[in-house]
């Protein structure tokens, strides 16, 4: 099964080359694909899923990412696989937001973000498709669109945390508003 590679494995801070047309009739797509669903869906930390997962994550240093929304959710995102993606469009409008990353656990950051982007890849097939995302399925593409050029969350982020500073902080902001409910 595949594992999930360490934060400082070269593959994540590397440029992933693109999927041959070889790749896609040898049965490389398939079983990559399968292996990074394995890792993603065998993901837990904390009680939270994953929802992505770019082949640079499990050591594969090829520009393949998976989008597969665990919840059980009415809103849950779409699911497809994006093989040799590309980002055809950002939109000018941006703004901050909060991203966590399976390749580092322990920390969670405010990244800016276009908060439309349209995306061109080929599927599990090898066939072209294009598609437009707004807000969290934007960021998401984003991110793992980062992760294909070596870019993990920490490099863009404007502020990182560790999880325990935001336990903390959460913790102190609860005790806050119990007595602000005394008053």
């Amino acid at each position: 099964m595949a594992k999930l590679v360490p934060q400082n494995h070269p593959v994540l801070h590397t440029t992933a080359v693109e999927v041959t047309p070889e790749e896609f009739s040898n049965g490389t797509v398939t079983k990559l694909i399968k292996d990074m669903r394995q890792a993603l869906h065998g993901y837990s930390v904390d009680g939270f899923t994953a929802v992505a997962i770019a082949a640079p994550q499990i050591g594969v240093g090829k520009r393949v990412f998976i989008i597969e929304d665990q919840s059980k959710d009415r809103d849950a995102l779409p699911s497809f696989v994006a093989i040799n993606p590309q980002i055809v469009k950002f939109s000018k409008k941006t703004h901050e937001v909060g991203e966590g990353c399976l390749s580092i656990p322990e920390y969670y950051g405010l990244v800016k973000r276009s908060t439309n982007v349209t995306l061109k890849a080929q599927d599990e097939q090898g066939n072209w498709f294009e598609r437009g995302a707004g807000n969290l399925l934007a960021q998401i593409i984003q991110h793992e669109y980062d992760h294909l050029d070596g870019i993990l969350f920490t490099d863009r982020a404007t502020k990182v945390w560790h999880k325990d500073e935001l336990k903390k902080e959460k913790k102190t902001t609860e005790q806050q508003e119990r007595l602000e409910m005394r008053k």
